[in-house]
């Protein structure tokens, strides 16, 4: 149990992948810390449960590439092993499509979508319409249209209309793997590596301890939390920008600061994990991957460790999720299940675990994986939250100048805030040295 009068030099709130790398960053540099973690677990947005068959399952972010450096290093740190996603056979497309067809398709998808890269993100003509008010102005076949649309109300899980299009533009521009993102991922769990990390840091990560109040000043912070209080010098917000903004500031935020943290908003997204007793499809030369055209942002893979633990991975995002978050555990099941086999025939049916991660509302970390600027004149945003209002400092995967969104983000963005904590303290005790 904590008393009023624990001191240390930096409070970091939060204990996802951006908390712990700034945690690391931190001992690395010989700085005091606590870290203070509301769930009962690590992780963040990267989750582990069991499923009906007493598998240890992600039920939060999972996929990985080896266009993401930071993250690979830290999986051949900690001995993980790497599974590489079945892609072999071919894509679906349903309702369905000729081979030729679903080519096409998905190359018109991706020729809208390096149009809209080569746009400037500041460029004057775009300032101040939606993504969706774009794409209504191209003139793309409409099954190339409706395919993006897809893909990107199933990434950033929140109807098109709601996504500027200069944040869309300049989000997308920092997702630079060049492998697809569904590359990888990791037999042990993603949330078994934030577990490693945590590790390390040993009684300085302390869950169950939620933060409601960040008292701060020239002279420092008092972060008031679940079991007491503590004064520290700087405080770091590892959390999503709209998790952050629902915390009690006395005094107040600066306005242009306050404001920056309320244009954000959560997306919406259900993952499911089906297993199988085996993977038929690949009796059939598909690869598993399913891209529904009629219900846009419904998509799924091939998420089996072996041939003997077969399993289809099902994300459900955007305005779809919203609509079938209502529905029961069974209804959801069938919604999935029909769609399943319409799609990969009658054997989709044989079902031997249904494991569902509804993540809208999540009380700790917003509904999807990633909060999204719905402002479309807040193009300062995310700078101004970057700087903060020391002792006041914010990181999160949205803030990062690569992988936005991705637990690669979320690892650069803990690593900048913990080396710019770091000089700043630094500072402050040459200055005091100097001046003694």
């Amino acid at each position: 149990m904590k008393t009023e009068f624990e001191q240390t030099d930096v409070v970091i709130v939060g204990g996802g992948f951006t908390g712990l790398s700034a945690a690391h960053a931190l001992k690395a540099a010989g700085i005091g810390f606590v870290l203070l973690e509301a769930r009962d677990r690590v992780g963040g947005r990267a989750e582990a449960r069991q499923n009906g068959l007493g598998e240890r399952i992600d039920s939060g972010g999972q996929f990985l590439c080896e266009d993401m450096p930071e993250l690979m290093a830290l999986v051949e740190a900690y001995g993980k092993t790497l599974v590489e996603t079945y892609v072999d056979g071919d894509f679906i497309t349903h309702p369905s499509m000729s081979v030729e067809q679903a080519e096409s398709t998905y190359d018109g998808a991706m020729a809208i979508r390096e149009r809209m890269n080569r746009i400037e993100p500041n460029d004057p003509s775009i300032q101040g319409i939606s993504a969706a008010s774009w794409l209504e102005r191209q003139h793309d076949p409409s099954d190339a249209k409706t395919a993006f649309r897809s893909m990107i109300e199933g990434l950033w899980c929140l109807p098109m209309d709601m996504v500027p299009l200069w944040y869309l533009i300049d989000n997308d521009r920092r997702i630079t793997n060049e492998v697809p993102e569904l590359q990888y991922f990791l037999r042990e769990t993603m949330q078994s590596l934030a577990q490693d990390l945590a590790s390390q840091i040993g009684d300085r990560v302390r869950l169950n301890d939620a933060v409601a109040r960040i008292e701060h000043g020239p002279h420092g912070v008092r972060v008031v939390s679940a079991h007491g209080a503590i004064q520290a010098r700087q405080v770091l917000l590892a959390l999503p920008p709209v998790m952050a903004a629902k915390l009690d500031f006395a005094p107040a935020l600066p306005p242009g600061l306050g404001g920056a943290l309320g244009v954000w908003k959560s997306g919406a997204v259900i993952k499911v994990l089906v297993r199988y007793p085996r993977p038929f499809w690949r009796e059939r030369d598909l690869s598993g991957m399913v891209m529904w055209r009629d219900l846009p942002g419904l998509f799924a893979c091939d998420a089996s460790r072996d041939a003997e633990h077969a399993a289809l991975v099902v994300f459900i995002g955007g305005p779809l999720a919203l609509r079938w978050h209502a529905l029961s555990e069974a209804a959801l099941r069938g919604e999935v299940t029909a769609r399943l086999e319409d799609a990969l025939g009658p054997e989709a049916a044989n079902v031997i675990d249904f494991s569902s991660r509804d993540w809208i509302g999540d009380r700790w970390s917003g509904g999807a994986y990633s909060d999204i600027i719905v402002d479309v004149g807040a193009i300062d945003a995310e700078e101004t939250i970057r700087r903060g209002a020391a002792p006041v400092h914010f990181a999160s995967s949205e803030l990062s100048p690569s992988f936005p969104g991705y637990v690669e983000g979320a690892i650069v963005a803990g690593r900048i805030a913990a080396r710019k904590i770091a000089a700043e303290l630094q500072s402050a005790i040459a200055t005091r040295a100097s001046g003694s």
